[in-house]
Formats: structure tokens, sequence, C-alpha cells
């Protein structure tokens, strides 16, 4: 999908290849859209060179296809050369480029190494995290292009091992429900025809018995985990703990 407007997101999501958000969370993306949210997807890379693709442009075709299928506003190529990603400062400047010209209030990334998987994952993580920080920062105008600072109100990242249910080491997480989205998700993972074709079956069993799992954990139909570094705070810890309909809560006391 191209960059189709300037108007803020609120939420951009940042990957390495094509594909890496479809599988980490593409039912949360399809989910907040579906709520009226303005979602952003970032591709660092173009994924390219790689093992069944027919070349860039096919690979772009099917990362445009998965967006429409999410519905998601916009998603960025930043063309950053692929298997060869390395967090830098020139890096760090065209992601937060991205930020400061979407504005987006939440961002999410990658967490941790990704094991036996693409070493371009935490090159991305790293990045992501540095551009969040010179997204806000003032007096460093010749870097932007005349793009104000901006400050993005939350961080979160998001595992993508597909063979281990245990969660990173984390301050905190989240589960967000995909249960009217999982099949959106999986939809939008099979765009990627030249990536999982029929021999690779069984990568969708294993996103689904996983957004299971972790769905499971949270009492939903099927869910995506998220880690947080902040802690949560709540002004009603019953509406937290076990929330009522609205018509049984107390009436907050004026004066």
């Amino acid at each position: 999908m191209a960059e189709s407007d300037d108007l803020p997101l609120d939420l951009i999501a940042v990957g390495a290849h094509p594909d890496d958000l479809e599988i980490a969370c593409g039912g949360t993306l399809a989910r907040l859209s579906d709520l009226g949210y303005r979602v952003g997807m970032v591709d660092l890379t173009d994924g390219e060179p790689t093992p069944g693709s027919a070349g860039p442009d096919v690979r772009a075709r099917e990362a445009e296809r998965a967006a429409k299928i999410l519905g998601v506003a916009v998603r960025v190529g930043l063309n950053l050369p692929n298997r060869r990603l390395f967090d830098g400062f020139e890096q760090r400047i065209a992601l937060a480029k991205v930020f400061r010209r979407y504005r987006p209030r939440v961002v999410l990334g990658f967490g941790g190494k990704t094991i036996l998987a693409s070493p371009d994952h935490y090159q991305a993580m790293l990045m992501t995290d540095a551009a969040v920080f010179y997204s806000r920062l003032s007096k460093w105008d010749e870097y932007f292009d005349g793009l104000p600072p901006h400050t993005i109100t939350n961080q979160l990242s998001f595992p993508i091992a597909l063979h281990r249910l245990d969660a990173p080491d984390s301050s905190g997480y989240i589960v967000a429900d995909i249960g009217e989205t999982l099949d959106r998700k999986l939809d939008a993972i099979r765009a990627y025809e030249t990536q999982f074709p029929p021999s690779k079956a069984r990568l969708f069993q294993t996103v689904e018995a996983m957004n299971r799992y972790f769905g499971l954990t949270a009492g939903f139909e099927a869910g995506e985990l998220f880690m947080h570094y902040r802690t949560f705070g709540v002004d009603d810890l019953m509406r937290w703990a076990a929330p009522a309909p609205a018509e049984q809560r107390p009436a907050h006391r004026s004066g």
C-alpha cells in the first residue's frame, strides 16, 4: 500500500520484512482498524532476495494485498538492505522521519532476539527504539527535512518466535483480543504466496495454535502477545479486576 496521505496515524507497527507484521501482530492491526483507528505499517526492507520469490515487485504486490486484507491506512517501505540490515544513524533518522511525518501515539516493534531466524529482526528492534527517541528531539532540524518533533506516547513490542510458548523477559505483558480477526490475519499471511506455498502449510497451524494459546491465557478465543516497559495504574481496581455491566457500576461521588 502506498503512502496515501500525511494524516496522523494512531499506531505504527515496524517490521524488518514484509510478512513480519502479519505474523506477529496482524490480528491486532486488523482489530484496531475495524475499531476506527488509523493504523500504519513500516517495512524496513523489501525482503529481497529471498528463496521462492520472483522478485521485489511480486513481493511488493503481496504486501499491498496483505495490507488491504488487514484494513490498514498506510504501508511504508524504507527499502533498507535485506540481510544486511544494521542499526545505524542514517537508518534511525529514516525511521524517525516516518514517525515525525505520521505522528503516531503508539509504536509497535520487535522485542528481543529471534534465535534461528533473521538477525535483521534484532537490528530492527534497536532501530525502532532509537527512532522513537529521535522523533521527539528538538534543536536537530537539519536531519529531518523540516518535519517537527513528535513525542510518541507509548511503545510496545511483540515476539515473533514460532516455536516457543514462554514469554520473553519483560516488565509486563498484554494479550490483545483477536478472536474476530484471526481468520483475516491468516488470510493476510497467505497473501504472501511466494513465501508460504502449500509445502509450508504447517506455518499456519503453528501461528493459529500460538494465537489460540495466548488468547486462552487471557480468556479470549485468540490473542496476540505484547510486552510493555512501564507499570500501569488504575483508578478503579474493581473495574479492572472484575468488570461489571455499566448499569451495575457505582456512581462516582462528586465533590
